[in-house]
């Protein structure tokens, strides 16, 4: 009977692990990182590569593997083709719920550094991303030719599941 207990509380502290674990997702172009990490599970990070156009590192517990989306995979059956599927379409309900899911993310750091190459553009953005630097985020027009990027989002698997299920 003991072995039973422990093994379904683990199971319970796995699962409620699972549900409040931080899943992180960060994009800064200054810096070259592009990563969405799953805290102390698995970290996915898209890397550029000599040979390939992209290389996507994927670190999960304590293995490594690299992936390489771009490159063709050959297969020596000739495919058959299938009947043509029906398209899903895109309804109402379906971008409510994917607004939702968006919304559930915390931004905690959003950094824009823009220059549009037209200085006329640049002087009228000017006021805009003056005026939405008081909110949320830190934005700036710059005339030297310089863009960046930078947006660290956290969320955890359980508000997701709140965001799908409570309307």
């Amino acid at each position: 009977m003991t072995p039973w207990i422990v093994i379904i509380s683990l199971l319970i502290i796995l699962l409620i692990y699972l549900l409040w674990m931080p899943v992180i997702v960060k994009i800064d172009t200054d810096t070259g990182e592009y990563f969405i990490q799953f805290k102390g599970l698995a970290k996915a990070s898209i890397l550029g590569d000599e040979q390939e156009l992209i290389k996507i590192k994927l670190n999960v517990l304590f293995m490594n593997f690299d992936l390489f989306p771009l490159r063709k995979k050959f297969s020596r059956k000739k495919k058959l083709k299938e009947p043509e599927k029906k398209k899903k379409k895109w309804t109402v309900v379906k971008g409510q719920k994917a607004f939702r899911i968006l919304r559930s993310f915390k931004v905690k750091k959003l950094v824009l550094e823009m220059d549009t190459g037209d200085f006329v553009l640049n002087a009228k953005l000017y006021p805009v991303l003056f005026f939405m630097n008081r909110f949320n985020g830190s934005y700036a027009i710059n005339f030297e030719n310089r863009n960046r990027l930078a947006l660290h989002l956290e969320n955890r698997p359980i508000r997701i599941i709140k965001s799908i299920i409570n309307p």
